[in-house]
């Protein structure tokens, strides 16, 4: 047997999702109401409306149990009940904010240099976390991993909300 193609992989992105979030997420009508529900809190309605403006046609009810799903999942919440006329109305909302932007052909080229520059010293700050005490115990390296992508992501998510509301402030 001869090797006709091999290719080194080198691990340059971590994902860090859970198999019930994964799941929630399979269906594309699912990730729009995520991303419209991001500190933006609608009703089933609302949600059904926005999502047949956007090309998702469903009914109201397929619409209810895919926010079951994700409330299942822990994606989106009920953030408020009000009383309309006599009924309740719920209202959906999450913090949790999906990046969905395709990046473009030259990105490697355009912006090699400033993320391996920065990746060096944020490779120094977790390989310093990475040796606190806590963290030192081979048998738990997943879950170590899981700390050091969670401190990452959570510290990425405090700059996005900064900038975004800095900007929204600038608009107005």
């Amino acid at each position: 047997m001869s090797t006709l193609l091999e290719k080194p992989i080198k691990v340059n992105r971590v994902v860090s999702i859970s198999v019930e979030h994964a799941k929630a997420l399979e269906d594309p009508a699912r990730i729009k109401i995520v991303e419209m529900l991001y500190h933006k809190q609608m009703t089933t309605e609302q949600i059904t409306k926005e999502l047949q403006k956007n090309g998702h046609n469903k009914a109201i009810t397929t619409i209810r149990h895919h926010l079951e799903i994700l409330k299942d999942a822990g994606l989106i919440e009920i953030v408020k009940i009000e009383e309309v006329r006599g009924a309740i109305a719920k209202f959906y909302g999450t913090s949790i904010k999906l990046f969905s932007n395709p990046s473009s052909k030259d990105f490697d080229s355009k912006y090699s240099s400033m993320i391996k520059t920065t990746s060096v010293k944020i490779e120094k700050i977790l390989e310093g976390i990475a040796k606190k005490p806590g963290l030192q115990k081979k048998s738990e390296s997943a879950y170590n991993e899981f700390v050091l992508t969670e401190i990452v992501n959570r510290a990425m998510a405090n700059v996005l909300e900064k900038q975004e509301f800095v900007g929204q402030k600038k608009i107005k």
